[in-house]
């Protein structure tokens, strides 16, 4: 397992090496170009400036190896919108660490649990979170742009 330091970043300063990270994880996931960053940039960014609970969380090694961001879905309820790992490090421990270090982050920022969207297409996410004890939430549905089918999973937050 690499080990890697946990950092939420409050600030948005890592945001390009987040979308960095974002465009060469989706590109190797799908078979396509690594977007350019300006391109990968604008969802992140959108995301981090949409409300003052929103969280970048990075994994740092010698450079960022990974992140996620979460946003507030309602008071109660974080939804983590993105988690991304660079592909050179999938399979390490990164996205485990990541997700582990998540739910005492968001319970101290006030949340009672958490929700996020994976395509069911993708069996390494699936396993890892629920390994971690994420919970399937209603039907797999189609994603709303690609038509790609996503299941809903939950996890209660510690209290």
């Amino acid at each position: 397992m690499t080990q890697v330091s946990i950092e939420l970043d409050g600030r948005g300063r890592y945001l390009d090496d987040a979308a960095q990270v974002w465009a060469e994880g989706t590109a190797a996931r799908d078979g396509t170009e690594v977007a350019p960053l300006e391109l990968a940039r604008v969802p992140l960014r959108t995301v981090l400036s949409s409300s003052p609970r929103t969280m970048l969380v990075v994994a740092l090694g010698e450079r960022v190896v990974g992140f996620s961001l979460i946003a507030p879905h309602t008071e109660r309820t974080a939804a983590v919108r993105y988690l991304g790992v660079r592909p050179d490090g999938w399979g390490a421990g990164v996205g485990r660490q990541l997700m582990t270090a998540l739910p005492p982050l968001l319970a101290a920022a006030g949340f009672a649990d958490a929700e996020l969207d994976v395509y069911v297409d993708n069996p390494r996410a699936v396993r890892l979170y629920e390994s971690l004890g994420w919970q399937p939430l209603g039907d797999p549905v189609p994603h709303p742009r690609n038509g790609r089918v996503e299941q809903r999973y939950r996890l209660d937050l510690p209290s």
